[in-house]
């Protein structure tokens, strides 16, 4: 079996027709890249950011023997979209699962502290491996933010302790707490979605049995009087600043805290409401301006 890639690319606002189109025409699934090397946050739970410029990408299963009418789907996408710069190839089976492969590779996050794509050999045998699954999406650790976060957990203790992993996306923060010793982590997201890729990276990693995850009303019921040690959110400055009050009931005096997904301009305004409850110990930098802030909560 072959398989035809075509890539369209468009502006933001034609994506989901872009897709529609594609599905339309027998795509066997859809994808979507940058196409200008924009930088993207990590999404707010439940939401899908996307590049100012899209590449749209539909797949086609070409059968032996069955030759798909490239001609003809060119000339209707054309007669739809008729500016959209358009491209095509035809890759073998073996072709398409390493280009989906090769694009992902281990992360070294500090000293004995490694993900790992599931497929792949982990470069140190005897270190903290993360086994996780990039198809599942929601934060593969690649993302500056979340790669603060980990860097952040690596060198915190947090053996025999309780964890929160709020906006929990894949759970990466949640399983890395585990794999790292805690003795029981609470990860909770909005999203349905981050939930369930949260369960499965979670049983990937032979974790499940000391993580709850679930929405919001199931983990506030699940936690009850229960309050954390070590708390963790990668989220946005907007929903952190909201959420600060709150934040500082679900954990003990002197918990320590980390909070990622807040770029540099939004520093002051973020540790101005986080000082209320937190003493806040250190501001730490990557990739030019996403920043992580972490200390601990007020003794009393």
């Amino acid at each position: 079996m072959k398989w035809l890639q075509i890539h369209i690319t468009v502006d933001q606002a034609q994506v989901e027709f872009t897709e529609t189109l594609l599905e339309s025409l027998g795509a066997v699934s859809v994808t979507l890249d940058d196409a200008e090397n924009q930088d993207l946050l990590e999404p707010l739970p439940g939401e899908t950011p996307l590049w100012n410029k899209v590449i749209v990408t539909g797949i086609y299963a070409q059968e032996d023997g069955e030759e798909i009418d490239v001609n003809a789907l060119e000339t209707f996408i054309r007669a739809q979209m008729p500016e959209a710069p358009l491209r095509y190839e035809f890759i073998e089976d073996q072709e398409w699962e390493r280009t989906w492969m090769d694009a992902y590779e281990s992360i070294k996050i500090s000293e004995k502290f490694w993900i790992v794509p599931e497929w792949m050999q982990a470069p140190e045998a005897d270190a903290v491996n993360i086994k996780l699954d990039p198809g599942l999406a929601f934060g593969t650790g690649d993302h500056a933010s979340t790669f603060l976060c980990l860097q952040w957990l690596g060198k915190t203790d947090v053996k025999d302790k309780i964890v929160i992993d709020y906006g929990c996306g894949s759970g990466i923060l949640a399983v890395a707490a585990l794999l790292l010793g805690a003795k029981k982590a609470y990860a909770t997201d909005i999203d349905p979605q981050a939930v369930l890729a949260t369960k499965q990276n979670a049983e990937l990693n032979g974790v499940a049995d000391r993580l709850f995850v679930g929405l919001p009303e199931e983990f506030n019921e699940a936690l009850g009087d229960t309050k954390a040690e070590v708390f963790v959110a990668n989220i946005l400055a907007g929903p952190l600043m909201m959420l600060a009050p709150e934040f500082a009931t679900l954990v003990k005096p002197e918990a320590e805290f980390a909070l990622a997904g807040v770029i540099e301009e939004q520093v002051d305004d973020v540790s101005g409401i986080y000082s209320n409850y937190f003493d806040i110990l250190e501001v730490e930098k990557r990739d030019e301006y996403w920043c992580r802030i972490s200390g601990k909560r007020h003794k009393n």
